[in-house]
């Protein structure tokens, strides 16, 4: 994907985002799976399906994983994936490493307004996925999460 397309799609997550019912203590979210094509596989945003899945969660659920256009498809997602979960067994890191995803664009790092220290991008990074940052975006991603926001 070119910076371009990259931009692209964030501002298509970032709308998704919108969608999410705002909630106190958890972070309005958009993510779209792209494949190696150009082609949008799936998409999902935070609390899509009920009061506690994860944007990634929500667009990974929508594919299987034994899919072969997932191994050159790009993950974007408005907020870096978490690391630590209380209401799941799996983050939505690990939900990324299990699957063949390489690739994870974000607008905006997770701020330790609900989780400490996210490492998402660290761990992603160290077990070789690919990770772009696109902070040309993140005000507008963060935007969307005015009511959690001082």
């Amino acid at each position: 994907m070119t910076h371009a397309e990259d931009v692209t799609w964030m501002e298509r997550a970032i709308e998704l985002s919108r969608q999410c019912p705002p909630a106190e203590g958890a972070f309005s979210v958009g993510a779209i799976v792209v494949g190696p094509d150009g082609t949008e596989l799936a998409r999902g945003y935070s609390r899509e399906t009920d009061a506690h899945v994860h944007a990634e969660e929500s667009a990974l659920a929508k594919l299987p994983l034994d899919d072969p256009s997932l191994a050159g498809a790009t993950l974007y997602s408005t907020l870096e994936p978490c690391s630590e979960r209380k209401s799941r067994p799996l983050t939505c890191t690990q939900l990324i490493l299990r699957s063949p995803i390489r690739r994870v664009a974000i607008a905006w790092r997770e701020p330790s307004l609900l989780v400490a220290d996210c490492v998402g991008v660290e761990t992603l990074r160290g077990a070789g996925v690919e990770v772009v940052e696109l902070p040309g975006l993140t005000d507008r991603a963060r935007a969307v999460n005015a009511h959690l926001l001082p």
